[in-house]
């Protein structure tokens, strides 16, 4: 069974809360609440989902998270899959939204997958976040960078907005490249803390030079699996429901 969270912004605090899930078993897709959405009083439910009880399924994808992916009859749609780094024949709505994140820039979403042990190892493919906010120079570095070039983590535990923040860099000349996604770094500080740090790897999948910045740089992140670690393992991942029963729309 294939699998999504979504991670919300509170606009007031700033804090991401992964707020509900998206599944699909091939045959119907369902989404549910996590407790994670009943932490800020400022979170409303999803237009028809207005139960967060509730286990919701549908025979086509949720209006929430098809209007997240780029039409096929859009010009640029064929650059776009080239930019995502996969054939054609991996083009699903999971796989898209799990590489692009489904962002919008009219709301404060942001869809991501629950990594899955590969033959012992964690491994995550994800577009470097926070490119906007690097200098001109930075962007030049990106755009100099190659696939299979290594990439740096830095804790930047001063961060005002996210105390886990993860910064990437390059190595000579030693250059800030952006930022791991939010959804993902508390997983990576668990890893780097339990393996041998020199085994925790960032390397550059691919750079789309001609792309918007946030479809720049796309990277991939590869470690051993920790002994008895679960991702996406805490109590606001949880769903709130307490049935399988389904309410179909």
């Amino acid at each position: 069974m294939k699998s999504l969270y979504v991670a919300w912004q509170d606009q007031e605090t700033r804090r991401w809360f992964p707020v509900g899930c998206l599944t699909y078993d091939g045959r119907l897709y369902k989404f549910f609440y996590t407790r994670g959405a009943t932490v800020s009083n400022n979170f409303m439910p999803f237009g028809r989902m207005q139960d967060f009880k509730a286990v919701y399924g549908s025979r086509e994808l949720f209006p929430l998270f098809a209007n997240r992916l780029l039409s096929p009859n859009r010009p640029e749609y064929h650059d776009f899959i080239n930019w995502l780094n996969i054939s054609k024949d991996s083009v699903d709505p999971f796989n898209v939204l799990a590489l692009t994140g489904g962002i919008r820039g009219t709301d404060n979403l942001e869809v991501f997958p629950c990594p899955k042990p590969i033959n012992g190892r964690y491994e995550v493919k994800f577009f470097n976040h926070g490119l906007r906010y690097v200098s001109d120079l930075a962007i030049e570095r990106v755009n100099e960078l190659t696939a299979g070039a290594k990439l740096f983590l830095m804790h930047d535990l001063q961060n005002s907005f996210d105390s886990f923040a993860l910064a990437l860099r390059t190595d000579d000349p030693a250059t800030i490249v952006g930022y791991c996604p939010r959804y993902l770094v508390k997983d990576f500080h668990h890893i780097i803390g339990h393996c041998d740090p020199s085994r925790v790897e960032v390397f550059v999948e691919k750079v789309n030079s001609d792309a918007p910045l946030r479809f720049r740089l796309l990277c991939r992140f590869s470690s051993p699996w920790p002994e008895g670690f679960t991702a996406c393992a805490n109590e606001l991942y949880q769903p709130i429901a307490q049935t399988e029963n389904v309410c179909e729309l």
